[in-house]
């Protein structure tokens, strides 16, 4: 049986996705703030790449290690200290001063989220009651909901030129920092309830082999390549696309972007229970075959139908992020940290070196030409085809251990 805490963990889901969207909303600011550290420092595309480059590509390459360390050792305390390091980040960023200060602050950033993922991604499996697809989905809302919001928030106090002022995002953190606490305390209730064999989890087994469940965390990934280089070239780049292609300034192209992030956020809320409802796959599916006619004619779109087709490519592409980490975390049930970890640190990883890589070819070509070959990737995730569908009826649960 499902333990009696279910019911109130559901709470918990809510305390978490907060927490989500203070941590993304900060991690959000670093592209929102491109513009005015382009034209203050005179940066190159190339530069703006190695900062989105320096931030996630930390992140990526911390956050299986963190995962993994916190399967075998949680850390009741972990998201606070995520959360102490992205501070330090912010005031850092608020008064830096040169290149390097700034992948400083943002490698500082990095680390906090990668900190704060894995085992944020955890409580949320823990406290969903059963429904993984749901509780994934309310977690990922919150992180959406934040990244959204960064470039509003950043268009009304930062910008056009007031770098010190987002030493003002110190206040959602000190409020996230509160939030913690409580979550805290039902994790260590938690965790004790564990060791002293009270609590049984749903957690599921699907009885797939090694080989195979390599195969199938590889088809996941190859999908998450496909949507996170064309993610980066949306949320890192997508402001000075709008900008050039339909002479905006900076302030009524980032709220072009925050439509786009916030329809995003809306789209997470289809995924998970989608696929508790009628399966992952059948949501991973939906999350690419639905958006790829959408980003193949998106750069030849004139800017009405470019607010249209982004609100649907977002609503579309997002719906895919819960299904994964659900399917993921079904595969490898005892191992949510490293799974959490994998899935997050390698999207992080491959937004870093997408950005690099767009900002090298920008500055050889044209923003717009970069939008034109990336409209192609999300073809790539047609190997979803190739991932088996999991059973509901084949899930057992089973007991926890500390």
């Amino acid at each position: 049986m499902i333990n009696n805490h279910s019911k109130a963990a559901f709470g918990i889901l809510y305390f978490i996705g907060f927490a989500h969207l203070i941590n993304d909303l900060i991690q959000g600011v670093i592209p929102s703030i491109y513009p005015l550290l382009k034209e203050k420092y005179q940066l190159s595309f190339i530069q703006i790449g190695l900062i989105t480059f320096a931030f996630q590509f930390t992140a990526s390459l911390l956050q299986p290690l963190v995962g993994r360390y916190t399967d075998k050792r949680p850390k009741i305390y972990a998201l606070i200290y995520g959360l102490g390091l992205s501070a330090f980040g912010v005031l850092l960023l608020s008064y830096a001063s040169s290149f390097y200060a700034i992948l400083a602050a943002c490698i500082l950033m990095g680390g906090g989220s990668a900190i704060f993922h894995p085992e944020s991604s955890r409580i949320a499996n823990l406290a969903s009651g059963g429904k993984i697809g749901v509780a994934q989905s309310i977690f990922q809302i919150g992180g959406n909901l934040g990244t959204a919001l960064a470039p509003l928030m950043v268009a009304l106090i930062v910008l056009p030129d007031s770098q010190d002022l987002i030493i003002v995002f110190m206040l959602p953190l000190i409020l996230g920092l509160l939030v913690l606490k409580e979550i805290t305390v039902w994790y260590k209730r938690y965790l004790d309830g564990v060791k002293s064999r009270k609590i049984i989890s749903p957690l599921v087994s699907v009885g797939f082999s090694k080989r195979k469940t390599k195969l199938v965390f590889g088809i996941l990934l190859v999908i998450i390549f496909s949507k996170f280089i064309y993610a980066a070239s949306l949320s890192n780049y997508y402001t000075f696309y709008l900008i050039e292609k339909f002479d905006l300034t900076i302030e009524q192209a980032q709220i072009h972007l925050f439509v786009y992030l916030f329809s995003y956020m809306l789209g997470t809320i289809i995924g998970g229970p989608i696929g508790d409802k009628f399966g992952r796959v059948y949501a991973i599916w939906f999350s690419v075959l639905g958006a790829i006619p959408f980003t193949l004619v998106l750069p030849y779109m004139n800017l009405i139908y470019t607010d249209i087709f982004m609100v649907i490519i977002a609503l579309i592409m997002a719906s895919a992020f819960p299904a994964i980490i659900s399917y993921a975390q079904e595969l490898l049930p005892n191992k949510l940290g490293v799974v959490s970890g994998l899935f997050y640190g390698f999207a992080f990883g491959v937004a870093a070196i997408g950005s690099a890589i767009i900002g090298v070819l920008a500055d050889y070509t044209s923003i717009y030409f970069v939008y034109q070959i990336c409209s192609f990737l999300p073809l790539i995730g047609v190997v979803c085809f190739f991932l088996p569908n999991l059973n509901p009826k084949k899930v057992r649960l089973l007991s926890s251990t500390p």
